[in-house]
């Protein structure tokens, strides 16, 4: 090969070696922020456990709730309705809005947090994406987030930076709308009901018009009218079978369920796909929604952050994430 063959070859190489960083450098490290694709209108509202037991302590507690129980609920909206204030204990919120009570199970060797929570309006179920932004390599912590918006409850969304596909609906807005072929999405309406679509089966824009007011793209569905919608096989990707998880679900009208379980330890194994749906239908769950989970899950109550997050496995503590789903007070 003569000089000039060389030399050609030498610039071909140093061309591809730098694209190939530029690439690296686009997908992981340089932040990107961009315009929404359109823009939605606010609309208007439409409508205004147990932990797990053995058999002999669910013969002994009946479907009645324990006296000291209800008396201390009624105490709870007794004192909100004199004062206006909020009441917040370390497992509860209510105010004349929101009602959040968190309780901690345990199943199949994992300690799992659910947040059960009861809404006036589906106006303070809302999303926030990092530094009130949206873009790729854009994140921060559910924790931060969740400070930033005063979120009485929040846990980690979709994570919707990690991937360049996948639809991104937020607060009415459109800004991702390139379809990530058999992904199942879950749709959140105006009037805070839940829906599950394919994107292979509808456009971004068509749910839009529909009246998507959020739509988080990670999934799969869960729990479907009620019934488990994933095989005891079925998983994310190259995801383990058992893993740290985040969903949340709807059981009825403004009745939702924030659910995070701990994984990957030897405190707390973690669930399968299947694991985490039988669980929500056993609380009733008519719709359940698989999150993004594995480091990111992430579920803070009251400022405080409740589950052991694993971050991106170099030890415990947050990752970094996109996006958070909400309960919190609206704000002008």
């Amino acid at each position: 090969m003569n000089r000039t063959g060389h030399m050609f070859l030498f610039l071909v190489v140093c061309a591809l070696l730098a694209f190939t960083v530029y690439v690296l450098l686009d997908t992981f490290v340089i932040v990107r922020r961009w315009e929404p694709a359109a823009a939605g209108t606010a609309a208007e509202s439409a409508q205004e456990i147990r932990p797990v037991q053995t058999a002999a302590e669910q013969e002994e507690n009946s479907a009645e709730p324990a006296a000291e129980e209800t008396a201390a609920v009624s105490l709870a909206a007794a004192l909100q309705e004199e004062t206006g204030e909020p009441v917040i204990t370390t497992d509860s919120y209510t105010d004349g809005n929101i009602s959040v009570t968190l309780t901690e199970y345990r199943i199949c060797d994992t300690t799992v947090y659910v947040a059960d929570v009861q809404l006036s309006s589906a106006d303070y179920l809302q999303t926030a994406l990092a530094e009130n932004t949206y873009g790729r390599n854009v994140t921060d912590k559910t924790s931060d987030m969740a400070e930033a918006v005063s979120a009485v409850l929040a846990v980690n969304g979709d994570y919707y930076g990690a991937r360049q596909t996948g639809y991104v609906i937020r607060s009415g807005v459109l800004y991702r709308s390139t379809a990530d072929k058999g992904a199942e999405d879950l749709v959140i309406y105006a009037d805070g009901s839940f829906g599950i679509v394919n994107e292979s089966e509808i456009t971004a824009e068509q749910l839009l018009a529909d009246g998507a007011w959020n739509v988080l793209s990670f999934g799969p569905a869960l729990v479907e009218d009620g019934e488990i919608a994933v095989t005891p096989g079925e998983e994310v990707g190259r995801a383990k079978a058992s893993n740290p998880r985040t969903a949340i679900a709807v059981i009825d009208e403004l009745h939702y369920l924030f659910v995070v379980s701990d994984g990957r330890t030897s405190a707390s194994e973690g669930l399968s796909l299947f694991e985490l749906a039988a669980f929500l239908k056993e609380l009733g769950a008519e719709t359940a929604y698989n999150l993004d989970g594995g480091g990111s899950s992430t579920m803070v109550f009251n400022g405080l952050i409740v589950n052991n997050p694993t971050g991106s496995g170099k030890g415990s503590g947050e990752r970094s994430v996109s996006d958070i789903v909400y309960i919190g007070q609206i704000t002008a």
